[in-house]
């Protein structure tokens, strides 16, 4: 079974513009702060979801590279 959050493989992150990866990056980055802030108080219950979103961001600047180099296509701007 693969790490990460449902909704964020590869082939979902490919139909996203850049903004909205840009914007799902930004939500990935907050939630790992608050986990890790979490972590460090003792809090944090499943320990698992920190290591799902450490690969969510993984993930999305894979995808955003990848583009950048021209290896991936962004899908057109919608209107």
């Amino acid at each position: 079974m693969a790490v990460g959050t449902k909704g964020l493989f590869p082939e979902d992150l490919d139909k996203m513009t850049d903004q909205e990866l840009e914007e799902r990056l930004a939500e990935c980055k907050a939630e790992l702060f608050n986990l890790r802030f979490s972590a460090a108080t003792g809090q944090l219950e499943d320990q698992g979801r920190l290591k799902a979103v450490r690969r969510d961001v993984a993930r999305i600047y894979t995808i955003a590279r990848e583009r950048e180099l021209k290896i991936r296509t962004a899908p057109a701007e919608k209107n």
